[in-house]
């Protein structure tokens, strides 16, 4: 096993490993334990699952982590399940109970008529208990020392929710949702409009981006993978989470160009794009090299992030 170890540091693993997080670890406890199987520093996630969540977590390792905005950035989908008639101070379960309402008048129909308020692009207030920054600090910090801690409504995008369950007092529900949308903050909404209370008693995430629940590891598995040095069978390429974007194979020469900082001619036979369009680069051999970003009023492309991948 140690010179399989071994083997593995030798290689330096870059990629994409999906994840499916287990109920109770924070996603920086995820990290740590890649971080300890692959021997490398540069290991990180795209997007934080609180402890009691579970589900989709994507780790990006060595140059992978330098793709993780594509996955922060990318359409979300969720399963909550959302405890009426209870309020808590932090909107799950975890949090210390500052309402307690009876549910029984509450229908189906009520509840299906208040995720109607939740549909495309909304409003929504993060909870206080929230990894959010202020001037340096984490919010969740500043409300466990008793701060006043004002959280400013921003705009998020809820592109599908639906009801998929309730028997009172727990509703189960259904969300695709763009970056910053918090199932938290829904579950607490919900108990407002109803007015009653609610609070979000668990959460699983089914997706980021091109990864489903389908397409993760348990965390314990993909350690003893990655312990015995076969990162290949559970690790995808840095270039797997890109495939929304255009393809382009360039030839040897603007290969060499590419990986000097140097820009590109629009005279070479790429797809047709817009301004500040975005680009994955091949070389000949398939290898992935870059990607590029076209500048109209140059009319050229240049190198935004170059790649050296074994």
């Amino acid at each position: 096993m140690i010179t399989r170890k071994i083997e593995l540091n030798q290689t330096h693993v870059n990629g994409v490993l999906p994840i499916d997080k287990p109920h109770g670890l924070t996603s920086m406890e995820v990290v740590r334990q890649i971080k300890k199987a692959v021997s490398q520093k540069k290991v990180g996630h795209a997007g934080t699952l609180d402890p009691f969540a579970t589900g989709v977590l994507p780790i990006h390792i060595g140059q992978a982590t330098r793709l993780t905005e594509f996955l922060m950035d990318s359409q979300k989908e969720y399963s909550g399940l959302v405890e009426l008639g209870v309020e808590t101070n932090t909107y799950d379960s975890f949090g210390e109970i500052t309402l307690i309402k009876s549910t029984k008048s509450i229908t189906y129909k009520d509840v299906q008529l208040a995720l109607d308020n939740f549909s495309g692009r909304i409003k929504q207030t993060p909870p206080i208990y929230s990894a959010l920054k202020r001037n340096g600090r984490r919010l969740y910090e500043m409300a466990r020392l008793g701060e006043d801690v004002i959280v400013e409504p921003r705009f998020v995008d809820v592109f599908e929710i639906k009801l998929e369950s309730y028997e009172e007092p727990f509703a189960t529900v259904f969300v695709k949702c763009g970056k910053g949308f918090y199932m938290r903050s829904l579950a607490h909404d919900i108990g407002q409009i109803l007015g009653v209370g609610g609070h979000l008693k668990d959460l699983r995430r089914t997706r980021t981006g091109p990864f489903s629940i389908k397409d993760c590891y348990p965390l314990e598995d993909a350690c003893n993978i990655l312990n015995n040095g076969d990162y290949k069978k559970i690790v995808r390429s840095p270039d797997s989470i890109l495939k929304h974007l255009k393809k382009v194979v360039i030839d040897k020469n603007a290969v060499k160009l590419v990986r000097t900082g140097q820009s590109l001619s629009t005279e070479l036979n790429f797809p047709v794009v817009v301004n500040n369009e975005l680009i994955r680069a091949y070389s000949p051999e398939g290898k992935f090299i870059a990607l590029l970003k076209y500048e109209d009023l140059m009319g050229r492309w240049f190198p935004k992030k170059v790649f050296d991948l074994a």
